[in-house]
């Protein structure tokens, strides 16, 4: 087991990208292609897994990796057990070395089929021979031994992609030891299939790896890669019109019913506003929006309500819709025919049976306009690290602009996530998601160094998208490899880090290899959990409709022509996340909800001071170079460097005398600047920053409090305490948001007569305005105004301007507030 890297202080460790050198392309041994021949004759050793040949592209992007395949497909005429006289209970062991895997047993049956394959690293091979033993399972004592089939490795065949696969063959058994008793053959033979490959072998994914020996039970399925599609989402629109003959069940009494329509669909529940329904027809018109996902597994569940009081409301109908039911609308314009469906009394309408449940049946009806709407993009993930901006019908795709490659290559210095065998240890595996398509790694056990060496392709639609890769611990491969000195393990796979890459970043055509630093937030602080080392390269397919798309809304027409609000979309995009995570969890092996909760950033919406902190000083970092030019343009108005103050009065004079070259001179001047930080633009991807996240500064108590559940779990004590600091720090907004309404109320001030002295004063100023730069030319007003800005410091006064002073004394409404 490889060592892991050290903790220590955060402010010390290293945070910052690191180019990265791997030896990328696949490169294939010389010789070792003839035909696999049992026989344990050795020598040889793996000579054929060394020699270099030329390298191929069609795996380019992770450090090759070689393995042993054994494929062993079945068995026939097997002998019969030689004490009960029926059929043996035969199973396979492969054994290199001192690894060792065994296929599945069959009861009592003479011509077997596994069809299993075997994967053994190249480099962990302690041994010049693979050995393929058959045996009968026995319920007490030794498993009997029946057969073998031996293999030299130095005569093993090598797999060169995109050959076909190796075709299996039969294969005698052989005794132990041969020449003893029996001429060393046995009844039985073995269908096999032996070869040397890569992880681009399509048997890579689904084989028994040497890595993973010691998983056993149902860890085995969790260690394997995987590729996995998000659900197809929907947005399911539903307008409630009307209802029809409701019968409240507490009449009387004067009061007039208060009805609402309660719509479900799984577990979203959405209710319209509850109206007064004296007539009996209640009328609404409502919009109620949902999130559903194909295969359309639950319905549709609309149910009239009466709110007899607070906190009770009487059941008066409902009805099960399936949502195949209801026609899909692409676009904004075709009309949606509404519908009246007949409700069920609640209580009633189980209990009778024939015409009578017919007639209580259509007693009362409610009118519904719904569809499911396929031009939105229906959003899983924040808006900020969107990776899909395709609408839901896949008709309105438009074609790809790229394809974006990366290869998984692997990951350095983890830190151990938790103790076996008395030690720490790490199964770490990878996770990818960039729009529908998901894809996650092999588990390697018990290393702090894994190396996936994967490669994974995905079609790009539209360049201003990110893909998100994170890695996990493995938490579920079973209590015999995964437990704490005998206990159960975990229930949740643990984050290790996570890395964002924005594809706009990117240059065509280029790989990229870096170490990205997994960067962990605690409540201990920010802890660097290790590196990952990626090979990222984006292809562009049509530079022409690549660059198109920046003309175009970043998201379907649908959004624009017809918005959801901000409550609205926090909703839907909760619910959608819950959704996709519930549909992969139901994968196997299983993408757990944890994981994908994590990569599609489900928390990002909640309250945290020192997110709060961060997107201030964004804010402020915005406007550092306003406040740099404004400080410049004061130097010079101040004559500290007199020959940039003369240079900017010659520039002032000919930008007056030529009015047209202002607009020219200044986008001729973005040219120039752009041009210039071409020499400085970024050689990598964007990479997490711990300074920007405002991670290295947060107090403990923050983080505690950006950790806490919701609702709180904490003591009542620390709650008061962090609703003090909230108020003291939403105070101080509250103030800065004051100042700047009544700036703004001393700005709508100047012609509201509120200060009759004051806007008497401005409209006459106003007055005399108009009639000088009307006999002015403009050129004379411009120049007098510029040279009056930059006269030189003997001609200023420190006290404030005349225009200053007299906005300051404007009134605002801010007397008006209690």
């Amino acid at each position: 087991m490889s060592g892991h890297g050290g903790g220590g202080d955060p402010h010390h460790e290293d945070f910052q990208l690191k180019d990265t050198n791997p030896l990328l392309g696949e490169q294939w041994p010389k010789g070792a292609a003839g035909p696999a021949r049992p026989g344990g004759g050795g020598g040889g050793g793996l000579a054929g897994w060394l020699g270099v040949d030329k390298p191929s592209s069609t795996y380019d992007l992770v450090e090759q990796m070689f393995f042993l395949y054994v494929r062993v497909v079945k068995a026939r005429d097997l002998p019969p057990n030689p004490i009960t006289g029926a059929a043996m209970d035969p199973y396979v062991e492969v054994r290199l070395g001192n690894y060792k895997g065994t296929t599945r047993h069959f009861d009592r049956r003479a011509n077997p089929k596994w069809d299993h394959v075997f994967a053994f690293s190249k480099s962990r091979v302690q041994s010049n021979a693979l050995e393929v033993f058959l045996k009968d399972r026995e319920m007490l004592g030794r498993d009997d031994y029946v057969g073998k089939v031996t293999f030299d490795l130095a005569e093993v065949p090598t797999r060169v992609p995109p050959d076909s696969p190796l075709a299996p063959q039969w294969y005698r058994l052989e005794e132990r030891r041969r020449g003893e008793g029996g001429g060393g053959k046995v009844r039985g033979e073995l269908m096999l299939a032996v070869w040397i490959g890569t992880q681009a072998d399509e048997a890579f994914p689904e084989a028994w790896h040497s890595d993973a020996a010691a998983v056993r039970g149902e860890g085995v399925a969790s260690v394997r890669s995987k590729a996995y599609v998000s659900p197809k989402l929907w947005y399911l629109r539903v307008n409630v019109i009307e209802a029809q003959d409701v019968q409240p069940l507490h009449a009387g009494g004067g009061r007039a019913p208060e009805v609402f329509v309660k719509a479900q669909v799984g577990s979203q529940i959405l209710k319209t506003s509850a109206v007064p329904a004296p007539a009996l027809n209640p009328r609404w018109n409502e919009d109620l929006l949902f999130v559903v996902a194909e295969p359309f597994e639950e319905q549709l569940v609309l149910m009239v309500e009466d709110r007899v009081a607070p906190g009770k409301d009487d059941l008066l109908g409902r009805v099960a819709l399936p949502l195949t039911l209801f026609e899909k609308r692409l676009d904004h314009r075709p009309f949606v025919q509404s519908r009246w469906f007949d409700l069920e009394k609640f209580g009633v309408g189980a209990a009778v049976e024939g015409e009578t449940r017919r007639e209580l049946r259509f007693a009362s009806r409610v009118h519904v306009r719904a569809c499911l709407e396929g031009a939105y993009h229906v959003m899983d993930e924040s808006t900020m690290y969107i990776s899909d901006t395709r609408p839901t019908a896949r008709q309105l795709w438009r074609p790809p602009v790229g394809v974006l490659e990366v290869g998984i290559l692997g990951a350095a210095g983890l830190q151990p996530m938790k103790h076996r065998d008395g030690r720490g240890t790490t199964d770490a595996y990878c996770v990818a998601k960039y729009g529908h398509k998901w894809v996650r790694t092999r588990t390697m056990i018990g290393t702090f160094n894994p190396a996936w060496n994967e490669q994974y392709t995905w079609e790009v639609f539209d360049p201003c998208t990110v893909i998100t890769i994170g890695v996990f611990d493995n938490c579920h491969l079973g209590t015999n490899s995964n437990g704490n000195n005998g206990q159960p393990a975990p229930a949740r796979d643990a984050r290790i880090g996570k890395v964002r890459i924005r594809l706009s970043t990117l240059e065509t055509d280029r790989v990229y290899t870096h170490a990205y630093p997994l960067i962990a937030l605690q409540k201990t602080g920010v802890k660097k959990m290790g590196e990952l080392r990626l090979a990222v390269r984006f292809t562009c397919l049509s530079l022409v409709n690549m660059l198109h798309l920046y003309t175009q809304p970043l998201l379907p027409r649908m959004h624009y022509l017809h918005p959801f609000t901000v409550t609205q979309l926090d909703a839907l995009r909760y619910q959608a996340m819950g959704i996709v995570a519930a549909r992969l969890s139901r994968a196997e092996p299983p993408l757990r909800r944890e994981v994908v909760e994590y990569m599609l950033d489900v928390e990002s919406h909640m309250w945290s001071m020192r997110r709060s902190k961060a997107n201030f000083f964004r804010a402020v970092s915005l406007f550092s170079g306003l406040a740099a030019a404004a400080r410049w343009f004061g130097d010079v108005c101040r004559w500290r460097n007199v020959a940039t103050t003369a240079l900017v009065h010659v520039l002032l004079l000919i930008l007056v005398w030529y009015p047209e070259l202002i607009l020219p001179t200044v986008f001729l001047y973005m040219f120039l600047i752009g041009l210039w930080n071409y020499r400085r633009r970024p050689r990598h991807p964007p990479h997490m920053d711990t300074k920007l996240s405002w991670a290295e500064a947060a107090h403990p108590d923050e983080l505690d409090e950006e950790f806490d559940t919701f609702p709180t779990s904490r003591p009542q004590d620390v709650v008061y305490m962090r609703y003090d600091r909230l108020r003291s720090v939403a105070g101080r907004i509250q103030t800065v948001v004051g100042d700047m309404a009544t700036q703004g109320e001393r700005l709508q001030s100047l012609l509201s007569w509120r200060d009759p002295r004051a806007t008497c004063l401005f409209v006459l100023f106003c007055l005399l305005a108009a009639v000088v730069l009307y006999v002015t030319p403009f050129r004379v007003v411009a120049l007098v105004a510029g040279l009056y800005v930059l006269r030189h410091p003997r001609f200023r006064s420190r006290l404030p301007a005349v225009p200053s002073n007299f906005f300051r004394r404007l009134p605002s409404r801010a007397d008006s507030m209690l």
